[in-house]
């Protein structure tokens, strides 16, 4: 695949160090940054030429052939840089949170959807080996029917300069992070969120502009009840980027942890499964090839090349987004709120 990737902020740098050079399926042909100081930095270091280096995208697709784009500009770009990208009949690869709303979303999917185009949404933590396994352990029946779901996440991220852009992200735990948790919840479960309860609280010390703790009860279809506690201000005993996971079932109970650290091995994913005896054992996980976002990109590439499709679809993802955005509202009104998926 001939990829143009848009956007590089710190991010998108992260993505070409450390995830584009590991995936053999694509060639990255051209950069998009519409700050010319950081596009002409990062020309330098990369030792790319001007027809590799663009301010627009339309620009960049005037100077190569390409097959698809990869974006990880600022969340508010997301879908008019995927619908540029598809009217011009390109694949599209984009970062998480998708979109700032599910409807604007929606209006991507659609739209690939009537031209026959692969959108995928990057919910890298799926691709590890202990959601994998877990998905599954639960698919197999081996707790028998579920009792429930416990989910923590814990950081402390509260020393940087205040000028810092996370500080001013609108809801940073739940839109920018929990997405991550919920999207993980509907993987390893395979059930759609149907409800959910929502309290968040901001202490009067947080460099946070917006609430960066919050306590969550989410309704699965089935009657499953998940509870969600995250938190970007914790001095507690800091989780995986995953957070820590406690399913029971009538049969026992799983422990997972994931994420540990970046891109390096997911060596220190763990998956523990207690029996109904108490005992408890460590479960082997297979470590892959690729993982994280370059076993998305992966299969991205291969989606678009008459592939199968990738698991996380824009359609796919909608039902995602729709359910961080319902914990928003309940966020703010007090009230439980229902999930809204556009059709």
């Amino acid at each position: 695949m001939r990829l143009v990737h848009v956007g590089l902020g710190g991010w998108g740098r992260d993505w070409e160090r450390t995830v584009l050079p590991r995936v053999p399926e694509v060639d990255r042909v051209a950069v998009v940054e519409p700050d010319r100081a950081v596009l002409s930095a990062f020309q330098r270091t990369a030792g790319l030429p001007d027809a590799a280096c663009a301010t627009t995208l339309a620009q960049a697709l005037r100077q190569v052939e390409a097959d698809g784009v990869l974006v990880t500009a600022p969340v508010g770009a997301h879908v008019p840089l995927a619908l540029e990208a598809l009217e011009a009949g390109l694949h599209v690869l984009v970062e998480k949170p998708f979109a700032p709303t599910a409807a604007e979303a929606s209006t991507a999917v659609t739209r690939a959807e009537q031209l026959g185009l692969v959108l995928q949404v990057s919910q890298n933590y799926r691709f590890y080996p202990g959601p994998r396994a877990t998905r599954d352990l639960l698919r197999g029946g081996d707790l028998g029917e579920l009792s429930g779901v416990a989910v923590d996440f814990r950081k402390w991220s509260n020393d940087a300069p205040a000028t810092t852009p996370h500080y001013r992200f609108p809801q940073p735990l739940l839109v920018d992070m929990a997405i991550h948790h919920v999207d993980l919840l509907r993987f390893v479960t395979g059930r759609e969120v149907e409800r959910v309860h929502a309290v968040t609280s901001s202490p009067s010390w947080s460099r946070f502009a917006e609430p960066a703790v919050a306590s969550v009860l989410l309704e699965l279809t089935g009657g499953l009840v998940a509870s969600y506690r995250g938190s970007w201000l914790s001095r507690g005993r800091p989780t995986p980027w995953a957070g820590e996971w406690s399913i029971t079932g009538e049969r026992g109970e799983l422990l997972l942890a994931s994420r540990h650290g970046g891109e390096e091995p997911p060596v220190d994913d763990s998956l523990v499964l207690r029996g109904a005896d108490g005992d408890e054992a460590a479960l082997p996980l297979e470590l892959p090839r690729l993982w994280g976002r370059a076993a998305g990109l992966q299969q991205f590439a291969r989606a678009a090349a008459g592939g199968p499709p990738p698991e996380v679809t824009g359609r796919d993802n909608l039902a995602s987004l729709a359910a961080v955005e319902a914990t928003v509202r309940s966020s703010q009104t007090g009230q439980v709120e229902d999930v809204v998926v556009p059709g």
